[in-house]
């Protein structure tokens, strides 16, 4: 039986004042309850990673290079983040792909980067308006799911999150149909590519403009394994409620 999963992405927010945030939503993270994450900017996963030592509360970065060191100024490697205290990285975020130009390749070599240093990749794929409007949403996750995720994947190693890219940080939703519609997709992709036993296993999330009040009716929506968070995760008082809703 897969595990719920809560995981919250920071963004570019978050001064070590934060920290009380994260300190907080410690609480709402049991061993035998759905599993929580944060991933915070680089600046705080050590600190936050130190301050979650001995509780329930996962942490992960937001985007690992594919090499495990060199001449790469300002960006942070897989190695990096498990020796902050990360357990999981977030790779192909469309903010990323789109403010950074990252390929479905790139964000393989991410995965397997990832894989190699002892991380869960959280791979992310989504369509924009556009695509939607054209009537490709499944053939473009289609195509970021083949192209994005390597060939060794298991239940253990991979989390898939679907963002429909217009409702990130928009306070779009996707109705439940759109979104059963997808996650049903990716399930049978994964089963059909790996096997039952490892396409049942992986987790998959939804992310976009996910909150207390909505995350109920999303989380009872087939193959929807929990959330990927954005703006909701800042706060413990929305993020906790999202958990709730979740367990």
């Amino acid at each position: 039986m897969r595990r719920k999963l809560a995981a919250g992405n920071w963004k570019m927010n978050g001064l070590r004042a934060a920290l009380a945030e994260a300190e907080a939503i410690t609480a709402a993270a049991a061993a035998d309850g759905p599993e929580v994450l944060l991933c915070p900017p680089a600046t705080l996963l050590a600190p936050m990673a130190a301050q979650a030592e001995g509780t329930a509360l996962q942490i992960g970065g937001q985007y690992c290079h594919p090499a495990p060191s060199g001449a790469h100024t300002g960006h942070v490697s897989a190695p990096m983040l498990r020796d902050a205290g990360a357990s999981y990285v977030i790779v192909g975020h469309s903010e990323r792909r789109q403010d950074d130009g990252e390929r479905d390749a790139d964000v393989r070599a991410q995965t397997l980067a990832a894989w190699q240093a002892g991380l869960t990749a959280i791979v992310c794929v989504g369509e924009t308006e556009a695509e939607r409007d054209a009537a490709n949403t499944l053939a473009i996750i289609g195509g970021q799911l083949a192209g994005s995720i390597p060939d060794t994947a298991t239940g253990a190693n991979l989390v898939v999150a679907y963002e429909p890219v217009w409702a990130i940080g928009t306070g779009r939703v996707p109705s439940v149909d759109q979104i059963g519609e997808v996650h049903d997709f990716i399930r049978a992709r994964l089963e059909q590519r790996f096997g039952e036993g490892v396409g049942r296993s992986v987790r998959l999330l939804y992310g976009g403009s996910v909150k207390p009040g909505n995350a109920a009716e999303i989380f009872a929506v087939s193959n929807v394994d929990g959330a990927l968070v954005g703006g909701a995760s800042l706060t413990a008082a929305d993020f906790t409620g999202i958990i709730a809703a979740l367990g």
